[in-house]
């Protein structure tokens, strides 16, 4: 269940979601796309920042450097249609947010838990989706190759943490594993074949993915 605070918040940060693809959306509305894009991730951090202050010192610098570079990422991707390499600087913003997500849900691992099953799952899927479109991958193969291996080992440290407070758990397992959809959408829609939900299904499931994540990681004792 959600506290009044957290549920307060929940409101504000769909209400903020919901501007995002209008603004999007509306082509009369772009110019207030670019500031209401990168709201999304700066309300996750303003609001983890207020609400931290049990976790420890590991625990807030990992998860705020996170959300910092994803929001880095956000906004060098809305200038990607400008030029190849705002694209590029911006994989390289979100394998570095994937990185300290890692470092971050390492740091509450479960040494005990057994992740060859979860491993074989999506090693399976990462292979049958690189296999749709790695023929138009071009240069890009090894750059996408490495951020599919960095976000597979974020999934797996989500899913190798302790499971001490289950609504914690489920929340950022939840959340890593939306956040590895999100970006398949991506990947899909550049490289193999584009649609026109692309946009609002990127968007929808990145922003669960980091409330989920932040959320959890919030329900956490430290």
């Amino acid at each position: 269940m959600l506290t009044k605070n957290e549920k307060s918040f929940t409101v504000i940060f769909i209400l903020l979601v919901v501007l995002e693809r209008i603004t999007d959306l509306i082509h009369s509305l772009n110019g207030l796309y670019y500031l209401a894009k990168p709201l999304i991730v700066l309300s996750l951090i303003v609001y983890f920042i207020k609400n931290s202050s049990h976790l420890n010192k590991n625990t807030k610098s990992f998860t705020v450097l996170a959300l910092v570079f994803s929001l880095l990422g956000d906004v060098l991707l809305m200038f990607q249609n400008n030029s190849p390499n705002f694209f590029i600087c911006g994989l390289a913003a979100f394998l570095t947010a994937h990185i300290f997500y890692s470092f971050l849900f390492n740091t509450m691992r479960d040494t005990h838990k057994k992740p060859f099953t979860f491993i074989s799952i999506i090693l399976i899927y990462a292979v049958v989706l690189l296999s749709l479109f790695k023929d138009n991958l071009g240069e890009m193969l090894i750059p996408v190759l490495l951020y599919i291996i960095i976000i597979l080992i974020m999934a797996t440290m989500a899913f190798l943490r302790k499971n001490i407070i289950k609504s914690s758990y489920n929340w950022v397992l939840l959340g890593a594993i939306i956040f590895m959809l999100s970006d398949s959408t991506i990947a899909i829609n550049k490289f193999y074949t584009s649609f026109s939900a692309a946009s609002t299904t990127i968007m929808l499931t990145y922003a669960l993915a980091q409330y989920l994540i932040v959320f959890g990681i919030l329900k956490q004792k430290q």
